[in-house]
């Protein structure tokens, strides 16, 4: 943890007493640099818009990472609607544990680490009301104070838009490896996902490519495929933007269930088209930041 605390003497500092504001933030950076040099890839998983299922995708694609072998940490961004403790069966989790070496963030699954804003507050109900300076230092805490340890992957599950949190993750790290866009098919959602890609391309953060989620519906009785929301949308805005296509998650009624009981779908359903939809998007995900 930080030496930094109001009223007493830091041992990094170079004059006695409390720290200045300049050298929190250099302690902190010290720190974040520290935890980052045992994490191989950081990736941040955005949207253009709300709606569009991409904590889902953030969940499963984690998970997935870890049923292939890989040591996986993923932090909810989205301070004011931490949804990622649910997903994961732990929001009843409330408090963190502290250690001389920092925050030890809860291990719902072997070799997957979460942290979210959801485990400081009292109740799940209560509203979040903080500007942006705040939830910049709680990320930055976040990344600093916590022991990630060896990962293979930290996922950034980062809030709706190309706002604060995304702005604040992106200048935290320094060095993003890697971003991927979630969308749905229908024209509304894409052109919120051309915005994503252009804000990635932006901070020079390489986009890995595009995930097209609720992409068509079997129908349970005719098993013929409804797609609801149109169909390619998302392949097509990667053609356009030049960025991969990853791949289609196409809609299943359980991936909301399992949401909800806090199990990831994919370790629910071992052999079915959203898994397989999910380790084809893992592999390309591991071949393209070459984690091995």
């Amino acid at each position: 943890m930080s030496d930094c605390n109001e009223g007493s003497s830091c041992s990094s500092c170079s004059s006695a007493g409390s720290c200045s504001p300049d050298e929190k933030e250099r302690h902190a950076q010290e720190l974040i640099q520290k935890r980052l040099s045992t994490i191989k890839n950081t990736i941040m998983v955005m949207s253009g818009k709300g709606g569009v299922g991409k904590s889902t995708v953030s969940v499963n694609l984690a998970a997935t990472l870890n049923m292939l072998g890989y040591k996986v940490g993923i932090l909810d961004a989205d301070i004011h609607g931490p949804n990622i403790p649910k997903m994961f069966g732990v929001n009843d989790r409330k408090g963190l544990f502290s250690t001389p070496d920092g925050i030890e963030p809860p291990e719902p699954i072997k070799n997957l680490k979460v942290m979210s804003v959801g485990f400081l507050i009292k109740d799940d109900d209560d509203a979040i009301i903080w500007r942006a300076p705040l939830k910049h230092s709680v990320i930055q805490q976040f990344l600093s104070d916590v022991i990630w340890g060896d990962l293979d992957y930290l996922i950034i599950d980062l809030p709706p838009g190309t706002g604060d949190e995304p702005l604040s993750a992106a200048h935290i790290i320094g060095k993003i490896d890697g971003s991927i866009v979630v969308t749905t098919p229908q024209e509304v959602a894409l052109l919120d996902s051309r915005k994503s890609v252009t804000f990635s391309n932006k901070l020079n953060v390489p986009v890995i490519g595009i995930v097209e989620n609720m992409s068509g519906l079997k129908c349970p009785h005719c098993n013929e495929i409804i797609n609801l929301f149109k169909s390619d949308g998302g392949r097509k805005a990667a053609e356009e933007l030049k960025v991969d296509f990853l791949g289609k998650v196409p809609i299943d009624p359980q991936v909301v269930e399992d949401g909800d009981s806090g199990t990831p779908y994919v370790l629910n359903h071992i052999d079915s088209p959203v898994t397989e939809a999910f380790k084809d998007i893992a592999e390309k995900v591991v071949e393209k930041t070459l984690v091995n």
